[in-house]
């Protein structure tokens, strides 16, 4: 392994660390060197708001008693240019006299997009892009297609027996997986920047879509489809300190300011047949910084999303259990010819106590 793929791999662990953390703003790591290779200082990403990894590495270094002038810079992602929530990073590492910087791959962010390199050229700093782009961007991808799609990544998680059943027929789901992949499915929620689900599954399960079983530095947001506004105000999903987003197509404005008492935004999209715009409800999420949209709902929300062609990706456990009649995974179709179906690119199969997960990707869905 070379000297940057050494250092880019570390840098990239880093970024990893802020896979809870840093939503809405990509998880980003860095590293400083010096001309014997050893390490000044690293960081990554910490909380909207908070330093960037670049600003953390620096300050690392800082604290050591580290000279970072002369330096090597490995970053996952180019350094931002732009005055956000903080200043521009690019200038930070200017002013500290660092002599290169490797970075990844460029921010789609359009107030960047290479302009944090730009101004780092103009600076007399050498500047080397490439080196884990492809896992840096798989790390950032809700980013990434919130940016350059103006949508989230939506993935789709489902909890189903081995004949693909996601409750009985009775409507009991409780539970179909092991405490293993329950506590997974935690994960992917802590990961996202919301959770969405659909009134049915409000009305049923009371469920409080939080992430309970790790630990978490943050709540992920909470997103509804509730056409006719018939979410309970006495619903377990309203939890402080998160956002809870419901979209709806019947206007009632009574229903609306008992919600909005609640903490709730009521946003109506009407689409065709009375239901919510789903297509529009993503771009309305995009503008509120959801990079990454969580979605655990009924048959009948999944079969829209996936008919609709708004789904990137599922993440699908499976018990080793045939229940016969029940609910499905999603409803929607019929199709004529196979040549319809959905397909899916495997992205992985992993055993997690007696269950198995599948991540299974839209084929195609990645390339913007």
């Amino acid at each position: 392994m070379t000297t940057t793929a050494l250092f880019m791999n570390q840098a990239l662990g880093l970024a990893a660390q802020a896979l809870f953390l840093s939503s809405p703003n990509p998880r980003v790591g860095c590293v400083i060197t010096n001309a014997d290779g050893d390490v000044l200082g690293q960081g990554q990403t910490q909380r909207a708001g908070g330093p960037h990894a670049e600003i953390m590495a620096l300050r690392d270094a800082a604290a050591q008693g580290h000279s970072v002038v002369g330096a090597t810079v490995y970053a996952t992602l180019e350094p931002c240019s732009h005055h956000g929530r903080t200043g521009p990073c690019c200038d930070a590492l200017i002013a500290a006299d660092i002599k290169k910087v490797v970075a990844s791959i460029a921010d789609p962010n359009p107030l960047v997009s290479g302009q944090g390199f730009a101004r780092l050229r103009a600076a007399g700093i050498e500047v080397e892009v490439g080196p884990g782009a492809e896992e840096s961007r798989e790390l950032n991808i809700g980013f990434f297609s919130r940016m350059i799609r103006k949508t989230p990544w939506v993935r789709m998680k489902v909890a189903a027996s081995l004949d693909g059943k996601t409750s009985l027929d009775n409507g009991v789901s409780q539970w179909i997986t092991s405490d293993t992949a329950r506590a997974d499915g935690h994960a992917w929620r802590a990961r996202a920047c919301a959770v969405l689900t659909g009134i049915g599954t409000v009305l049923e399960d009371n469920p409080r879509l939080d992430v309970r079983l790790l630990d978490t530095p943050r709540q992920p947001h909470l997103v509804v489809v509730d056409s006719r506004l018939e979410t309970p105000l006495d619903a377990h999903l309203f939890i402080a300190g998160r956002a809870a987003y419901i979209y709806a197509a019947v206007q009632n404005d009574a229903k609306k300011a008992a919600l909005e008492a609640r903490g709730a935004t009521v946003i109506y999209l009407p689409g065709a047949g009375g239901k919510v715009d789903l297509a529009a409800m993503l771009r309305d999420l995009a503008r509120r910084e959801i990079n990454e949209l969580h979605v655990e709902a009924g048959h009948k929300l999944n079969g829209s999303l996936i008919r609709e062609g708004l789904v990137d990706e599922f993440v699908v456990y499976l018990a080793p259990k045939l229940i016969g009649q029940g609910a499905g995974i999603a409803s929607f179709g019929p199709i004529t010819e196979l040549s319809q179906a959905v397909d899916l690119e495997f992205l992985s199969t992993d055993s997690l106590g007696p269950d198995l997960r599948i991540v299974a990707r839209v084929t195609g869905r990645d390339q913007f």
